[in-house]
């Protein structure tokens, strides 16, 4: 009873052997993990530690390359300089479009000689080389039964022979009778009109069979050709029954010399004519909505003036340009959708006397003169020297007009 006894576990393995054979595993699981782990010198862990906190200051405050500052610097207030220079941007933009301009006009009378009479191919090509500075290219659209017009205008608003010369030269202005040629060339119809341009030598003859349903084509092909072969501010297109002030006229272009794209004229938006048989019938009526309703707003076709921009776009889009009946219609549709400013003008569409008296009295001399009811001067032949005696500004006035 009072004896102690040695107590066992529920398999018969005494509590004292259990209690010893734990402390060997412990000391055998520690001298095994000192031979096999092997522990970081201290010095080594230093130098880590200072390598990562050199790649963490790195990171906050990354090495600068002092050249490359310096470009970045120099660069940055050139950018600055241009950017703040509202006449440097100008100038460069002007010269950008001005070298556009130029290739556009090069590409077209590369190709322009097709469209030029043969007659005149020999002098085209001398242009084509030289393209002339000049301020305005006005072409008379004219008709081989017309030479009673040309020679009213001659007598009148044109200077002729050397006068002709003399305003190209001091003035820069060139004014030209523009007419293609006959449906047989060759014929009697084009040898009286290059008789004619023999003892005048004011024609620009162009690649053309004439025919009142293809003013839309003469149009397009005078600018083309005018461009190809004259580089001007402006391209004017006159009927050969209307009168002009051509010191008037220079006038209002100078007004817009520095605008890229200006059309200029009367500005109007007619009816759309849909009847068969009227004048002005317009085939294509369908395009222009219901029955009813107008064109959109262009200048009407007596005279007009475009920019050499707008010219020369004429000129090297002329293959894809849609052409309507009316050729004043077919002008003002190649301009819609482009960036073009239309200047509303009403002295160039003043009516006879006593209208174009009573503008002058008033200060308001007009640039052109004709009678809306018969689109043009009624009986020009007849009245032209009236009107020019009663509308005109004087025979001298072009040259004593600054541009």
């Amino acid at each position: 009873m009072g004896i102690s006894r040695t107590h066992k576990s529920s398999n018969g393995v005494s509590t004292k052997w259990v209690f010893l054979f734990c402390i060997a595993s412990f000391l055998l699981g520690v001298l095994v993990v000192n031979r096999f782990w092997d522990i970081p010198d201290p010095g080594q862990m230093d130098d880590e530690a200072s390598s990562l906190k050199k790649d963490q200051l790195t990171a906050k405050h990354p090495t600068v390359d002092c050249q490359k500052q310096e470009n970045a610097v120099q660069a940055g207030d050139i950018l600055s300089q241009v950017s703040q220079t509202h006449d440097v941007i100008m100038a460069l933009d002007k010269t950008i479009s001005s070298m556009e301009v130029q290739l556009a006009s090069a590409r077209a009378a590369k190709s322009d000689n097709e469209n030029v009479s043969p007659m005149v191919i020999k002098s085209g090509n001398e242009h084509l080389k030289e393209r002339p500075k000049v301020f305005f290219v006005m072409g008379i659209i004219t008709a081989f039964s017309s030479r009673k017009r040309r020679d009213s205008i001659r007598e009148t608003w044109m200077p002729k022979g050397e006068e002709l010369k003399k305003l190209e030269t001091e003035k820069g202005i060139i004014i030209r009778f523009v007419i293609g040629h006959s449906a047989s060339p060759g014929g009697v119809l084009d040898r009286a009109i290059e008789a004619e341009d023999e003892q005048h030598k004011d024609f620009l003859r162009l690649n053309h069979v004439e025919g009142y349903h293809e003013l839309s084509s003469k149009t397009q092909l005078y600018f083309s050709t005018a461009v190809a072969m004259w580089d001007a501010d402006f391209y004017i297109k006159v009927d050969d029954d209307v009168h002009i002030n051509l010191g008037m006229v220079g006038s209002t272009l100078a007004r817009h010399r520095s605008k890229p794209r200006v059309y200029i004229g009367c500005m109007k938006s007619g009816p759309v004519l849909a009847q068969k048989g009227v004048k002005y019938h317009e085939p294509e009526y369908w395009k222009f909505g219901e029955e009813g309703n107008k064109y959109f707003r262009h200048a009407t076709g007596q005279i007009y003036a475009i920019s050499k921009d707008l010219a020369t776009y004429i000129s090297v889009n002329r293959h894809i340009l849609h052409r309507y009946a009316n050729e004043d219609v077919s002008l003002g549709s190649w301009f819609i959708g482009l960036d073009v400013e239309h200047i509303d003008d009403r002295s160039l569409c003043c009516g006879t006397a006593p209208d174009c008296e009573w503008k002058a009295q008033a200060g308001n001399p007009c640039a052109a003169s004709f009678d809306w009811s018969c689109s043009g001067i009624c009986k020009s032949v007849e009245r032209m020297e009236e009107v020019h005696q009663r509308c005109g500004e004087g025979d001298e006035a072009i040259w004593h007009t600054s541009f």
